[in-house]
């Protein structure tokens, strides 16, 4: 009598940016994939960025609804992303995935004070359907420096993944890896390590519609913000062979293809997060404009905000942070989200003299200003000026641009052009984004987990900002 084959359908998802206007359309699929499985088992897994705080859903419940959401649609296990692991604090973590039904694997992600993953977090897990053993293990991005200042080890995945396969591999039918490291870094693992069946990738947010197959291992991808729905079915012959690739794809969701229950869990978190965000931060007498191609009230006192929290000499920040003016009346904490969604942190470097220059002479044109910005936590649309406090510019637009026709100077100096200086920035610009002369800076410290939007809050309740917001800091010296 001919066997039946045995079959595993594996379903991810990855880097969904708590996109909850999508989770019912995710869970649709997902119920229509394993109805059309039958007996066969599914295994349902997430790569990681599942939550970001740029949504009032995620900020107002600290990432609550997503464990909800994540409980509901009824995953097997997930990873963490870099949305994760750096916007939370270690405590709000163990909160968060105290609360999640499936395990959190990562094995390149340990607790500094013990070497030793967190309590909620396995170094790998071993799932069992229907007599199928699927091995799990996963890594996410190595931000080193910033996972140290908030107590965590996080280290290069390569080895740490190599050993938990060797562990699985003895142990179950497939071994696969839940990957928030990149496409280029999926690559190489597929070429470097052994007898892992699949690399379900994210962080670079590819869409791979099909698997590439490299030494054996299928690696996959499925976009971004959950448009997609990744597939792989693997199928055996008889017991005790080996699992092989059958087919692989990516599904794009229909958004008005919907379920019953997680789209009014979804609605019910985003009144609970505005509820949250309700509480007043501060009343202000009246309106601090904002214009995102040169100075405003609203951009300088995020750069009060930066200088004074950094103490530093002088600050420079980006007026793309910010997504509209300042209201007059009632600020809440919600407004300021909605007005500064970016996880973005503070930090201070110590930048030459001509960095400084440069980058203010490029905020002067409207193609810096103007440009697009993508990724590294940014959650506006583009640029903007450059927003400044403790510098005075004298410029003239007349003979623009890059014609070192502006003149600069701290506290009443001239700045120097080959003298160092403390500046209070952004962590973004030392990734080379943006005004790209910012990342020549040495000796960065960044300080998280505070957001701009936290500095905002500490700086409108602050007496005199609003005042010393109107000060000029440009100067058009034709006028």
């Amino acid at each position: 009598m001919e066997s039946v084959p045995q079959k595993l359908t594996i379903l991810h998802t990855n880097d969904i940016h708590s996109h909850f206007e999508m989770m019912s359309s995710i869970a649709a699929e997902i119920a229509g994939q394993k109805a059309a499985a039958g007996e066969e088992p599914v295994l349902l897994v997430d790569i990681g960025d599942h939550m970001d705080r740029a949504a009032v859903e995620t900020e107002g419940t600290m990432g609550q609804a997503n464990i909800d959401i994540l409980n509901l649609t009824g995953y097997d296990a997930v990873t963490i992303g870099n949305n994760e692991g750096l916007t939370f604090s270690p405590e709000t973590l163990s909160a968060i995935f105290s609360g999640l039904q499936c395990p959190v694997v990562c094995c390149n992600f340990l607790d500094a004070s013990t070497g030793q993953p967190p309590h909620w977090m396995k170094q790998q897990a071993i799932v069992e359907k229907n007599g199928v053993k699927i091995g799990i293990t996963g890594a996410t991005a190595a931000f080193t420096s910033f996972y140290s200042l908030l107590g965590w080890d996080v280290s290069d995945p390569e080895d740490a993944l190599r050993e938990q396969c060797r562990l699985l591999a003895p142990q179950v039918d497939l071994v696969i890896i839940l990957s928030h490291l990149g496409l280029p870094a999926d690559k190489l693992l597929a070429e470097r390590l052994e007898g892992v069946h699949a690399i379900l990738g994210g962080h670079t947010h590819h869409l791979l519609e099909q698997p590439m197959l490299i030494n054996g291992t299928a690696v996959c991808g499925a976009g971004k913000f959950g448009r997609y729905v990744g597939r792989l079915q693997f199928e055996r012959t008889e017991p005790g062979e080996a699992f092989k690739l059958v087919s692989g794809e990516c599904i794009e969701l229909d958004p008005q293809h919907t379920e019953t229950l997680i789209a009014p869990a979804a609605a019910l978190h985003l009144l609970h997060g505005r509820e949250a965000l309700e509480e007043t931060v501060a009343i202000t007498d009246h309106e601090l404009p904002l214009n995102l191609l040169g100075e405003s009230p609203f951009g300088n006192l995020l750069a009060q905000a930066v200088r004074r929290f950094t103490g530093s000499p002088l600050s420079l920040v980006n007026t793309g942070q910010l997504l509209g003016a300042l209201p007059q009346g009632n600020i809440t904490a919600g407004l300021l989200h909605a007005l500064c969604p970016s996880p973005i942190n503070p930090c201070t470097i110590k930048l030459m003299g001509k960095d400084i220059r440069t980058a203010l002479m490029q905020s002067l044109t409207e193609e810096f200003c103007n440009k697009a910005i993508f990724g590294y936590g940014f959650r506006g649309k583009v640029l903007g000026s450059l927003a400044v406090d403790g510098l005075k510019i004298l410029y003239d637009p007349a003979v623009m641009p890059y014609d070192n026709s502006i003149a600069v100077f701290v506290d009443g100096e001239p700045l120097e052009d080959s003298r160092e200086y403390n500046v209070g920035t952004l962590d973004m610009f030392t990734f080379r984004i943006g005004y790209e002369s910012l990342a020549n800076g040495r000796d960065p410290v960044y300080l998280v987990p505070h957001f701009l939007r936290d500095l905002l809050r500490m700086e409108l309740q602050r007496p005199g900002s609003l005042e010393e917001s109107a000060n000029v800091r440009w100067k058009n010296t034709s006028i």
